[in-house]
């Protein structure tokens, strides 16, 4: 089972890996150039500035240093005040670590922290097609609420996008 904690600047290199192999291998991030440490160090330290959690999840390994096996994250679903109460979310698993726990892990913690920080809504936006993501999703009881045809590329393909949410 993976150990859940805040990252720490020093998990930026791993979270980068991660992201990045999200973004060359997987319909999850609709970006077609990967990200640079300097970027993903901004992405940080304004996430965890703002007061939204950077989650990683660390499995042991067969040396002396665990593994980031996955990150999670929430911040703004969109901004204006009216939206304060609601979250959007993501989750992303190192394909090595995949349906080991790590997910559920990474969403019951982020799902914590949520409440914890007094949200009402969150929000996840799941790029298709992507079933272990949707599976997971309503295991922890999100509900499809819109699916927005064709409004994504990538790979040379039309991506719809998949709305879901949960109630805090």
């Amino acid at each position: 089972m993976p150990t859940i904690r805040h990252a720490r600047e020093a998990d930026v290199p791993a979270i980068l890996a991660l992201h990045n192999h999200h973004i060359l291998n997987s319909l999850a991030i609709w970006r077609h150039e990967p990200a640079d440490l300097d970027e993903r160090l901004g992405w940080f330290r304004e996430r965890t500035h703002k007061g939204f959690p950077v989650l990683v999840a660390e499995l042991p390994p067969a040396s002396d240093t665990a593994q980031v096996a996955g990150f999670a994250t929430y911040g703004p679903f969109r901004s204006g005040a009216g939206y304060d109460l609601t979250v959007e979310s993501s989750i992303y698993v190192g394909e090595a670590f995949q349906r080991r726990g790590v997910a559920t892990a990474l969403m019951e913690a982020l799902i914590a922290e949520a409440r914890r920080d007094g949200r009402a809504v969150m929000v996840a936006a799941i790029g298709l097609p992507n079933d272990p993501s949707r599976a997971l999703h309503t295991r922890f009881g999100f509900r499809e609420v819109g699916r927005l045809e064709g409004i994504g590329r990538k790979f040379g393909r039309a991506l719809d996008l998949l709305m879901m949410q949960k109630d805090l």
